[in-house]
């Protein structure tokens, strides 16, 4: 190298250090972004009307109803059908009720 090279070398290589030094990459953690989103489920459809046989001694009747399939995202018809009846209790059918904004479902089930 002559004279003049090393120099110019020695400050290019000191430029490039300084600069590797002073180069400061993006963090690398990801910030973490939390979005709530609420879909409610729409309010059901109005009930069937189904004609059902009649009644058997020793049974209740609980009618359809909608329910919700997250699957294919809306109400579908569930039929109704004979439980047999418990003594001492009376059977509450299936039913939606509105909670503010949202509607919760119900299941059937016996009532002391």
């Amino acid at each position: 190298m002559t004279a003049i090279t090393r120099p110019l070398a020695l400050l290019a290589g000191l430029g490039l250090a300084f600069g590797a030094a002073a180069y400061a990459p993006a963090a690398q953690a990801s910030p973490h972004v939390t979005v709530d989103v609420r879909i409610g489920i729409p309010p059901p459809p109005p009930p069937v009307r189904v004609v059902h046989v009649r009644p058997r001694p020793g049974y209740v009747w609980a009618p359809g109803y909608w329910r919700w399939s997250p699957r294919i995202h809306r109400h579908v018809w569930t039929e109704g059908y004979w439980v047999r009846a418990r003594h001492g209790h009376h059977y509450r059918p299936a039913r939606w009720e509105r909670h503010g904004r949202d509607w919760r479902f119900h299941r059937g089930h016996w009532h002391r």
